[in-house]
């Protein structure tokens, strides 16, 4: 591949969530991304089931190894050897358990990058506890501030945990210490935490808090739905559209466009008029439908777009043009981003069957013909038949 990581080696230790979408987005940009496969998942693989994560799976190589059996372990530290960068998800002490922990790798290979994903980090109180995206983004305060006012929060899907506070985390940390280790010659061990990672990406917001800009109330900012020139309107159709006039020149066009410039409302900063700005907003958003109200802003100077469902995002003229999905094993999915001028990256192949290439991956990693065949027959590593 000819993307900016090509030539970089990866091991990724097969997991859920983060620690795949990180794996895919160093594969998307070139990089060669070995997963290792837990024996089971190989020997429980029902033939022509996808994973419900496939998508995020896509680019790389599987092995099955089995890390419980003597030699599974020395077969990742083989691998490791060539590795530039490994990704780990266990709870903290796992790796470790299982012979390939940070001490282990970084003996067989000094410059290796160790990149370790877990949700509350290696130490503190709740180390050990288990979690998934939402308890994270629960506990960064985030997710106390989405939702509709006096109703309960609402999980943003699981893009800030796992994915933005998670594996894209995890990707800059990786290709930050590859660069340091180019200069040094040293690896090092990433403590990638999704709690961490939910904090940071909540960044703008805590700040507002701590200096008084921003209240407990849900949709009483200017962000989070109270401000009834940034959010969702539903048409005469029953569809959805979405307005952004933050900036007051958009505003005023936002205003004109929908009628209302010369009629006397609350200023755009009047918070105590907001609630009366969201009625007439929304009254006059359902007069019409939403592909009526695209043609109306189509050539307006304003910040406003359909709310497209799943199945209609991959085939608007905007992503369209830009080819911003690609078709992978027959399946519409988003193209590898961002996109580099010289070195553009692109999808290696679809998502692996677990130990779908575990005889020819581990030849291509330096394993002889007969040392496979040994740890074939001895249930070491493990074939997808």
């Amino acid at each position: 591949m000819a993307g900016p990581l090509a030539g970089v080696k990866v091991v990724e230790i097969g997991s859920i969530g983060p620690g795949p979408w990180c794996a895919m987005l160093l594969s998307d940009m070139g990089a060669d991304v070995l997963r290792v496969d837990r024996a089971d998942h190989v020997r429980d693989h029902v033939p022509g089931e996808r994973s419900y994560e496939f998508a995020t799976l896509r680019g790389r190589r599987s092995a099955g190894v089995d890390l419980k059996r003597p030699g599974g372990a020395e077969v990742v530290l083989r691998l490791v050897e060539q590795a530039d960068a490994l990704i780990e998800g266990s709870r903290p002490g796992v790796a470790e358990r299982l012979g390939i922990g940070p001490d282990e790798c970084l003996a067989r290979n000094p410059r290796l990058v160790y990149g370790r994903m877990t949700g509350w980090g290696q130490d503190g109180p709740l180390a050990q506890a288990p979690g998934h995206d939402l308890n994270y983004l629960a506990l960064s305060g985030l997710l106390h501030a989405i939702g509709p006012a006096g109703g309960r929060p609402v999980p943003p899907l699981n893009l800030v945990g796992d994915y933005g506070g998670g594996g894209m985390l995890l990707a800059f940390g990786i290709v930050s210490g590859l660069f340091e280790a180019a200069r040094s010659g040293q690896g090092q061990v990433l403590d990638s935490a999704m709690l961490d990672g939910s904090l940071l990406l909540g960044s703008l917001f805590h700040g507002l808090r701590q200096t008084g800009r921003w209240r407990d109330e849900r949709e009483s900012n200017r962000l989070d739905g109270g401000a009834p020139y940034y959010g969702a309107y539903e048409t005469a159709d029953g569809r959805w559209v979405a307005i952004a006039a933050n900036e007051p020149k958009f505003y005023e066009v936002l205003l004109e466009t929908l009628g209302l410039a010369d009629e006397d409302l609350p200023a755009q900063q009047d918070e105590l008029g907001w609630p009366e700005l969201h009625r007439r907003f929304a009254a006059v958003f359902r007069t019409r439908t939403r592909e009526d109200w695209v043609e109306v802003f189509r050539s307006k100077e304003t910040c406003f777009a359909p709310v497209l469902t799943l199945d209609e995002a991959p085939h608007h003229e905007h992503s369209v043009a830009r080819d911003a999905f690609v078709p992978v094993d027959g399946v519409l999915q988003p193209a590898p981003a961002p996109r580099f001028g010289r070195t553009p990256g692109a999808v290696a192949g679809p998502a692996a069957v677990p130990g779908e290439h575990t005889e020819k991956a581990l030849q291509d990693w330096g394993f002889s013909h007969e040392e496979v065949a040994g740890l074939l027959a001895a249930g070491t590593v493990v074939q997808q038949d």
